[in-house]
């Protein structure tokens, strides 16, 4: 019986993140494109938006995917500190494939936006792994943490 709570709970986790994936990486996009209409620099804009997706997907993920509910500080700050350096290491990935791909042709427009077509693969791909740091090494409840 155990395990099959374990399957439904990894299922609700599952398409949380795909939910919470998807509202975290509209915000990045949609900031993405503000920031180019405001006339920010590309890569400047991927920057930013990089930031705002961050911000929204630590709360999101905490709360609501993985239900990690400790208030605890010292708790509070090991999964903020862990959630952000796997962010700054997805997000150096991303700052490295962006230009990139950039570089490699896939510059075109998209919604009117230059860019948005290598913003959309490097997305993908940082949300792979942005799964695997938070539900393997981040957000790793007490229940959890005893069985291994």
């Amino acid at each position: 019986m155990g395990d099959e709570n374990k399957n439904v709970i990894d299922k609700r986790e599952a398409s949380s993140y795909i939910m919470f994936g998807a509202c975290t990486t509209l915000i990045s996009w949609l900031s993405y494109a503000f920031f180019t209409w405001i006339g920010l620099e590309v890569n400047v804009s991927n920057i930013l938006s990089w930031v705002c997706g961050v911000l929204f997907a630590f709360v999101v993920n905490k709360w609501f995917v993985f239900r990690c509910r400790s208030t605890d500080p010292r708790s509070v700050f090991k999964e903020l500190g862990s959630f952000f350096s796997a962010r700054i290491f997805t997000g150096v990935i991303a700052f490295i494939m962006f230009p990139t791909l950039l570089y490699l042709g896939l510059d075109g427009q998209l919604l009117g936006v230059d860019g948005f077509q290598a913003r959309i693969v490097t997305s993908l791909i940082e949300i792979t792994l942005n799964f695997i740091f938070s539900k393997y090494y981040i957000f790793i409840k007490k229940s959890e943490m005893s069985s291994r």
